[in-house]
């Protein structure tokens, strides 16, 4: 099975629309389900692919801001997302504990390419780490209910069995397909029977648990989705395995590291350039400041750039360089065939030429 990791995305300008919230499901202390009513006028444009997110916008104290949550249905179930609360997070504590049935949301479309195609079914990996549940889940589901021949193994790393979310969904899956399902609990801070089910999901372990519980043999697609570090090491583990590297597909929610010095120093890069962009089919130009990124000088001509993290993550603010040079000083979510083809992250690259050309809608 091939997923849809490299197939041409949606360079629009995202439209948001006013979502009504269905109902909220507690998971856990600091976690929560939310799911919105969509309309039907609306329902074309908010049908989703296993594994996309939602781009949620909200305006605190005049200003716009944006976050990225993924979709925890199975395909054609209600729209829902899976939402964990971030310490002081501005989206994830309002999400988790004020917002309530009734209330509306602005939403954009569904996005994303950590995507998998339940007809074409398969054999499955799936490696979590908390939050990293909410994506798996929906693909999870969805490749087991959409083929008859499908098989998924879920490795799920928790500190906790009561920090676990979707745990009853879990089991529930399980109870669904026993034969084609297998779930592998693995605990930091609470005690198992099996020592080799009680620590961190680290390299060393999880080589481990291939060995012993996961055999790779006949795996088509793995994916992983959790901590920067946990991916991280997961993929050398599986590289070191013989898994084909465009077999390992990768979901990460935010990066700890800071982002890499640039490559060239300050006094290199142009003090000053001009922006020209396309987007929806519109060509527009902008100045581009000294250390603005591509995506911030954009923004300051059009306001309706597509962008949402800002972290080299979620991969929103995608665009095709087509005139100039630019360095990415991060990317976690394009594939290497994009980069070669001249895409970048506009909210990591920064002009390392006074010219600048940038096409969105590519």
């Amino acid at each position: 099975m091939t997923a849809t990791s490299t197939e041409p995305r949606r360079r629009t300008a995202p439209a948001f629309h006013s979502l009504r919230v269905a109902s909220v499901e507690p998971l856990c202390p600091d976690a929560a389900a939310v799911t919105f009513e969509v309309p039907p006028e609306l329902a074309a444009d908010f049908a989703f692919r296993p594994g996309q997110s939602l781009t949620l916008r909200r305006r605190v104290g005049g200003r716009e801001h944006r976050r990225h949550y993924s979709i925890c249905a199975p395909a054609g179930g209600p729209l829902r997302i899976g939402v964990r609360e971030v310490p002081d997070g501005l989206f994830s504590s309002w999400l988790v504990h004020e917002v309530a049935p009734g209330d509306e949301i602005e939403a954009a479309a569904p996005s994303g390419s950590f995507c998998a195609d339940p007809a074409e079914g398969g054999r499955h990996l799936f490696v979590a780490a908390g939050s990293g549940i909410t994506p798996v889940l929906s693909i999870a589901a969805s490749v087991l209910q959409g083929h008859p021949g499908a098989e998924a193994t879920l490795v799920y790393g928790n500190r906790t069995s009561r920090t676990a979310m979707f745990a009853e969904e879990l089991a529930d899956l399980k109870n669904r397909f026993p034969d084609r399902f297998q779930l592998v609990h693995v605990l930091s801070r609470e005690p198992r029977d099996a020592d080799l089910l009680s620590g961190r999901l680290e390299p060393d372990r999880l080589r481990r648990l291939l060995e012993a519980l996961v055999p790779l043999r006949g795996t088509d697609d793995v994916w992983l989705c959790g901590p920067y570090g946990m991916t991280e090491g997961a993929r050398s583990v599986l590289a070191d395995a013989g898994m084909p590297a465009e077999r390992v597909h990768r979901e990460l929610f935010h990066v700890d590291a800071p982002p890499p010095p640039p490559r060239r120093t300050e006094a290199a890069a142009p003090s000053a350039g001009t922006l020209t962009f396309v987007l929806d089919g519109r060509s527009s130009s902008a100045p581009m400041p000294a250390g603005a990124s591509v995506l911030d000088s954009a923004q300051a001509s059009r306001a309706d750039l597509p962008f949402a993290c800002r972290g080299g993550v979620c991969g929103t603010c995608r665009a095709r360089v087509t005139a100039g040079e630019v360095e990415m000083r991060r990317n976690f979510a394009l594939e290497d065939a994009e980069v070669a083809e001249g895409f970048v992250l506009t909210c990591q690259s920064h002009p390392t030429t006074a010219e600048v050309a940038v096409d969105y809608d590519a």
